[in-house]
């Protein structure tokens, strides 16, 4: 029987956006025990200093690897993250906005889907959240359960009765919940990035949708955030 070269016997493939929820979201991994096995994807997003934030927090995280995939989202277009549209600022309304990419939690979780078969992993791990966030469908947990259906009937490792695990622990928490839960971690908030429209200096903007969201967050949970803001 072939031997398995990982060295934990609890892999698990963490998508690993570089922001504070996919920071949390792994920690808690970490802490559940798993193995960290960190995905990122390189979209061609206009905030890429979230991928620079994700090779910090891979590193502090002492994730076995971490993977950064270039899947160049900006040929299709159609998303103020990816396309020469501006990025919204009048503050988080009640429509699905600009700033969602098309599909997009669909296209990651089905590359995170495919390392986690490569590398034996039934546990993949994303930060999504269902309560303060800016609408996105593709956040929601009807998506998530559909998606693991999904997985069981469209992989080996499904159909032969190893079915994944698809787990989203901050997905009923507030932001203020979720940096509650990154100081109890003992996490560096200040390594993250949430800034979708960071200024030439390099700094967070303070009033895309993103930065309102995380604002409020930590002024809510009383807790002091890292992020210098332009704004």
């Amino acid at each position: 029987m072939a031997t398995s070269s990982l060295k934990c016997p609890r892999p698990a493939v963490v998508l690993l956006s570089g922001g504070l929820d996919s920071m949390v979201s792994a920690a808690l991994a970490r802490e559940q025990g798993y193995s960290l096995f960190a995905l990122t994807i390189d979209y061609g997003q206009r905030h890429r200093i979230e991928i620079e934030s994700a090779k910090t927090i891979a590193a502090k995280l002492q994730c076995e690897r971490h993977v950064i995939l270039p899947l160049d989202l900006r040929a299709f277009g159609g998303s103020a993250l990816t396309d020469d549209i501006d990025v919204p600022k009048g503050g988080v309304g009640q429509d699905i906005p600009i700033t969602y990419v098309p599909a997009r939690n669909l296209v990651f979780l089905s590359l995170t889907l495919a390392w986690a078969e490569v590398t034996g992993a039934q546990d993949i791990f994303i930060g999504v959240n269902a309560l303060d966030y800016s609408g996105y469908p593709d956040c929601r947990p009807e998506f998530i359960s559909s998606f693991a259906e999904t997985a069981r009937l469209g992989t080996k490792s499904g159909v032969e009765g190893a079915p994944f695990t698809i787990h989203t622990p901050l997905q009923d928490l507030t932001k203020a919940g979720i940096a509650v839960e990154a100081d109890r971690l003992g996490l560096d908030t200040s390594l993250s990035w949430s800034c979708y429209d960071p200024s030439v200096e390099g700094l967070a903007c303070g009033v895309c949708d993103s930065c309102r969201l995380r604002q409020k967050g930590f002024s809510e949970a009383g807790l002091e955030d890292g992020t210098v803001y332009a704004e």
